[in-house]
This record gives structure tokens, sequence and C-alpha cells, in this order.
């Protein structure tokens, strides 16, 4: 049976009509969807930006992946640091109850089973030569799974002298593009602004734009009893809109 009320900072399509922005994405631009989600789409939107300014000294191109510098280094730690505040936040407003200040890896790859991100793609048009298509967390589906482009961040943090090249452009656009899914994942393409939701353009071959316009993106496909079938209509003026996903519970079962 398909879902009736949407989690906390979780997106699905809908049984309807997908991943459309309809009049039914709404929820996600309601104050109890997601706490301080104006600030994750700011951060996110800087982040771009600082990103976009570096491009301008780097070409974001295969020939340069490997190319490291200290603004590399300070974007890269940046957006790793957003990447775990967004995690946080899925965990901290649905259900878990380990002990914040101890969570790992580990408790972040339960948000994989929630939002799929291993199934995310992500594409930098910008990007010249191989290399231009991301899946940012396509090793989680391995096992044990793994976060090359996260342990680099890890390794360049607490001892940068010796693995300064890690915080190179590839890794720090694995991360990005990362981040990226993050926020997609909990926002689809709604972007805060004053003016309300806008419509986001399929580019065809299931792509399309995401928030700030830098890379395309491709959503997952997920069984219609994963997805919504709520009317936002009907749904918006109840005293119980948001349902919370128990992760204790598929912490157990792993």
């Amino acid at each position: 049976m398909s879902l009736q009320h949407p989690f906390r900072r979780i997106i699905r399509p809908f049984t309807s009509d997908g991943y459309i922005n309809s009049e039914d994405t709404e929820y996600i631009l309601h104050p109890s969807y997601a706490k301080s989600a104006v600030r994750n789409i700011h951060s996110y939107l800087l982040l771009l930006k600082d990103v976009n300014e570096l491009f301008e000294f780097v070409e974001p191109s295969y020939k340069n992946k490997r190319t490291f510098s200290y603004r590399i280094h300070e974007l890269f730690i940046r957006t790793c640091v957003e990447v775990e505040a967004n995690f946080t936040a899925i965990l901290a407003e649905n259900i878990y109850s380990n002990d914040p200040t101890k969570w790992t890896r580990n408790d972040y790859f339960l948000i994989d089973q929630t939002h799929k991100l291993s199934d995310y793609w992500l594409k930098l048009p910008r990007w010249e030569g191989t290399g231009s298509n991301f899946r940012p967390f396509r090793r989680w589906k391995q096992d044990p799974p793994k976060l090359f482009w996260y342990d680099y961040y890890n390794k360049v943090k607490h001892d940068i002298h010796s693995n300064f090249i890690h915080a190179n452009l590839w890794n720090l656009m694995e991360a990005v593009s990362g981040l990226t899914a993050v926020i997609s994942s909990q926002f689809y393409d709604q972007d805060f602004v004053p003016k309300g939701a806008y419509t986001i353009a399929d580019l065809g071959d299931g792509f399309s734009t995401t928030i700030g316009g830098m890379f395309l993106i491709k959503y997952p496909e997920w069984d219609v009893d994963d997805c919504y079938s709520f009317r936002w209509r009907e749904l918006k003026d109840k005293k119980q809109i948001f349902a919370k996903h128990d992760y204790n519970a598929l912490k157990a079962s792993k």
C-alpha cells in the first residue's frame, strides 16, 4: 500500500505522476517538514557559488582531476561538513535513539534505505572529458559499504600534511555531487525563494536540473508501496501531516 503521509526530510515519487512538480510537492515547503530548511539550501547555494569561482582558475576537466590546493581543501572540507549536517538532521528529525555525538558512517548508511542515495546519478555538463557522470554513493551498495571521497575528507581533515594531495578537484566534485544528491533527496527542486515553487526542466534521458543549476540529476525509482499517494490539499489542514521514519527498526534489521 502506498504512503498516505510524507516522511520528514524524505521525498518520494507520487504513484500518479512520479517526481512531478505539482501542488502535492508543496509539502516540502511546510515548516514542519524540515527544521532550518532555508539554512540548508542557503549554505548549499553559497557553496556552489564558491565552486563556480574556483572554476575561473581551475577548469573542471578530467585532465585537472588531480589538481590540489588550499582553496580546494577548504571547499572539500566545507562540502563534507554540509553532508554530515544534512545526515544528522535526517536522523534527528525522524526516529533514531543512538547518541548523536557518537554517530559514524555506519549510522549515516541507514539513510540509503530511506533515500536511495546510492541510486542517484549526477551529471556535470561543464566537465570536460571523461568522468562527467557522478554516482557519489554507488559504493554504498557494496558489502561492506564504502565511500572513498568521505574517507579522504577524514584523512585530509586530521592530517593535511600527509594527505594534502587528496584535497583535489576530483574528490571535491564527488563530494559536491554527493551533497547535491542529499539536498535533492530531501527538497527536490525547492529553493525556498520568496516566489515559492518553480518548475524544473526535464532534459530527457531521465535527467532534470537541480537547485542551483550546476548539475543535472536522475532520481531513483521506487516500488509503488514506497511512493506517496496523498493529496496535499486534503492533507495540509489535518492535525497529523508528517510521519517519522523509524531508523531504529532499520538498524535492528541489519
